[in-house]
């Protein structure tokens, strides 16, 4: 992997940290179930997202 490609992969994954977290806050301040419900469902998925690319960012060799 290069120096290039490991700054993609962190600013990918610091975004999706920020966007679960929003979508977490927002659903936890929200009164309609509906709508709390597809958030919570929509920050789940950006955290599936996170974890793929920690495994992508931990099974890419070493930084060249």
């Amino acid at each position: 992997m290069t120096q290039k490609e490991l700054s993609y992969v962190e600013d990918e994954i610091r975004a999706e940290e920020i966007t679960a977290k929003t979508l977490n806050w927002c659903a936890s301040m929200c009164l309609d179930i509906e709508l709390r419900d597809a958030l919570t469902d929509m920050a789940e998925r950006h955290q599936m997202r996170i974890a793929a690319l920690s495994k992508y960012f931990h099974e890419s060799g070493p930084i060249q």
